[in-house]
């Protein structure tokens, strides 16, 4: 598990949750803070003593949250990296061998606000691993887990992260499937009698998806949710009683194109609990696809 922290007090609310989702995976937590010289790391620039000060900043930041993380679990191998650099990069790096990246929301250093803005979206499409953006961290558990699909072959990366962190955690299992007609199909405005056809279509090839997956997780009970909304508003309206939303990263229909610019930029400002975005594993081909995703289903 790694988790960048920036120095603010939001921060050690993500240290938190990662040493809570460590433990959970039982693996050890990797604390990494990337300072950035930004203008001044320049021979004419720098003044003097700037990267000794910019080292003992960045030693403060992980001593604050390495203790934050052994006082939530005495027993947890806890490991502190100091970097320099740009936050995206060092921390794509750092995903090349994580199980996780989990990293905050806004704060100051390093991440300065810009988690939600060019760190995130570029991390989370590119890292080699899962990444958890921890926008809202509650203390109070729900029990539940939500995840959105689309019926395509990638989505079911991230039905296998979900129905996995349910079991893990013994929590109920949301999954929506979100219909929409696309914007680009103006004329099936007035045939409602296709629209209701490729909206039953959409619905059972949702269910049918969820199948192999119940089978494998017997243990993790599942509510299946299809409705006919914005998959943004359907999924942060789930989210408000929720632990955990995965959404997946690339895929065609639902989270197509890149989630990361209209449906997972818009889950990650509007979610109220933390956001996993997953991606589909490197070596992973898609499969057998299980039919249309509803016209354009979750939006593009």
């Amino acid at each position: 598990m790694v988790v960048g922290v920036d120095g603010s007090p939001a921060a050690l609310g993500v240290v938190r949750w990662a040493v809570d989702d460590a433990i959970r995976r039982d693996r050890d937590l990797r604390i990494v803070h990337v300072a950035e010289p930004w203008v001044f790391d320049q021979s004419l620039a720098t003044p003097p003593g700037f990267h000794e000060s910019l080292t003992e900043r960045s030693q403060a930041v992980l001593t604050e949250a390495a203790k934050v993380a052994r006082d939530r679990a005495p027993g947890l191998r806890v490991e502190t990296v100091a970097r320099t650099g740009n936050v995206r990069k060092e921390l794509l790096r750092e995903s090349h061998d994580a199980e996780v990246l989990v990293v905050g929301s806004r704060g100051l250093g390093g991440f300065m606000g810009l988690v939600l803005g060019s760190v995130s979206m570029g991390v989370t499409g590119h890292a080699d691993c899962p990444v958890v953006v921890a926008v809202h961290v509650q203390e109070t558990a729900y029990g539940e887990i939500v995840v959105g699909h689309d019926v395509s072959p990638e989505s079911e990366t991230a039905l296998e992260f979900a129905f996995e962190e349910a079991a893990r955690r013994g929590a109920r299992l949301r999954a929506v499937y979100a219909w929409q007609v696309s914007v680009f199909l103006p004329m099936f405005t007035s045939y409602t009698s296709d629209l209701e056809q490729i909206y039953d279509v959409g619905t059972r090839a949702a269910k049918e998806q969820l199948l192999p997956w119940r089978d494998k997780y017997p243990q993790v009970e599942v509510h299946d949710t299809v409705v006919r909304a914005h998959p943004v508003e359907a999924l942060a309206e789930a989210s408000s009683r929720a632990d955990l939303l995965v959404v997946g990263s690339r895929g065609r229909g639902a989270f197509g194109s890149a989630v990361l610019a209209s449906v997972g930029h818009g889950v990650l400002h509007h979610a109220y609990c933390p956001v996993a975005i997953v991606r589909p594993h490197p070596s992973s081909a898609p499969a057998v696809d299980r039919g249309p995703s509803g016209g354009g289903g979750l939006g593009r």
